[in-house]
Formats: structure tokens, sequence, C-alpha cells
């Protein structure tokens, strides 16, 4: 246990070492489109489905993070559930058809100016590629954090013919083989994924970048912050809340 314990420490630990060396021009331009958008007063919006919710969800809200990100998050596309509702099975039959996230997106005020960030590690399924082809169509940037090794391998599965970081204003790869997971324990199918650690990174990565830049062109960032951070005042992240609700609202942030 302790050998493949070792074993996947081993693996993420040359992962994020390989994102790192590979993918830093295409998160740097990315987090320069972000800055861009949030200065502007405009939204950076964040998708995915399936467990690539999971870094939509890490983003924002949550300490270290700050107002210009707006996760899209459907129920039907995650589960908390092995079967029935909310169950795996059928959330992964939802994410593979076509139709369903244009109805989705249509609560959302996508306009040109916008940028949205997709998440998908396959980044083949409908619910990826349609929410990045709805976007594009609406004049966001796009963003894109998913495995190129497995958009070469496999077969566009999209009646577009497109994959993901085909679509892509800047297309970020999570440096992850195909096949998800990585360990070996002497079975002819390995334990352990990576997909989702490689893409909390790269989305820690984007936030890091994002308010760097910002921060450089003298934004006033309004960031989520521990309480356990000393002199933070006892209504801080309350005000941060009042301060994303005016954000709603359009060009309210305009500088």
């Amino acid at each position: 246990m302790i050998m493949s314990a070792r074993a996947y420490y081993e693996k993420i630990r040359n992962l994020l070492d390989r994102i790192h060396d590979t993918q830093h021009t295409a998160i740097e331009q990315a987090a320069g489109i972000m800055a861009r958008t949030i200065a502007a007063g405009r939204r950076v919006y964040l998708f995915g489905s399936g467990h690539s919710v999971l870094p939509v969800l890490d983003v924002f809200p949550r300490y270290g993070s700050f107002i210009g990100f707006y996760p899209l998050c459907d129920p039907r596309l995650m589960w908390w559930n092995v079967v029935g509702p909310g169950g795996a099975r059928e959330l992964l039959w939802l994410e593979r058809r076509e139709g369903y996230i244009e109805v989705f997106l249509k609560s959302y005020p996508l306009e040109a100016g916008d940028a949205m960030v997709v998440f998908s590690h396959g980044g083949l399924n409908a619910a990826p590629v349609e929410a990045a082809l709805i976007a594009r169509r609406k004049g966001l940037s796009v963003i894109t954090v998913s495995s190129h090794a497995n958009c070469r391998v496999a077969q566009p599965m999209h009646s577009s013919g497109k994959v993901l970081s085909e679509l892509a204003t800047v297309a970020i790869d999570n440096c992850v083989e195909p096949e998800d997971a990585q360990v070996d324990v002497g079975r002819p199918e390995k334990v352990a994924a990576a997909s989702t650690l490689a893409a909390v990174f790269i989305a820690m990565s984007l936030v890091a970048e994002t308010a760097a830049q910002l921060a450089a062109r003298g934004f006033a960032l309004e960031t989520f912050v521990s309480p356990n951070v000393p002199g933070v005042a006892p209504d801080h992240n309350e005000r941060v809340f009042e301060a994303f609700m005016r954000w709603l609202q359009p060009h309210s942030m305009a500088r």
C-alpha cells in the first residue's frame, strides 16, 4: 500500500512539473485574457461537467479568490449519488447528449467581451464542446483545459467534428494520459486518477497569474480572505458577497 501511494506521489509530482515546464506560456496568455476581461468589468465564466466541475467549484467563491469569476454549475451535470437521481450513470448520459447546454446557457447573459474557461479531461463530450461553441458564437474568449493526448488518440464525438481544444482562444494541456488512472497494482486496469489534481493546479495557477496581472495594473481586487488571517475585519467576506451582488449588474465594475 505504501509503495502504491509513493508511486502515485511520483506520478503527480512529475505531472505538475510537466505542466509547469510545458504550459507556462499558455497559462500566462490565458491569465492575460482573464485579467483584461475582469479589468473591463466583464465576467470570466467557468464551466465543467462530471468530475470537471471540481475546478469550477474550487475557483470561486473560496479563500484566496476574487470577484470576476462566475461559476456555471448545473446539478444535473454533477453527481452526488452512484445510481438513481444524481447518479453517475445518468450524468454521463446527459453530458454526452447534444442540445442540452444550449438550453442551460440561456439562463446566463454571455456577451462579447466576456471569457469562458472550459474544463474537460477528455475534451470530447457534448457538454464542454457545446459550451465552447456557444461561447465562441457569442464573442467570448475561450480558454480550455483538457488532455491533448486524449484528443490525439480518440475520434471527435460531437457532430461538429470538433474536440474541445480546437475551439480555444488559448488551449491548455492538462498533460494527463488518456487513461487518467496512474497506478499499476498488478491488474489490467490502473487505479488513482490524476486529471482532477491537474485541473485544480491549472485553475489555481490561472487565479494566481490573473491576480498578479491585475495587481500590476493597480486594479483593486475584492478577495475572499480566511478569517484566520490577522487583521481581517469580521465583516470582510460579507462585504465581498455584497460587492459580488453589485457586480452582477452589467458593467458595474468597469474601471
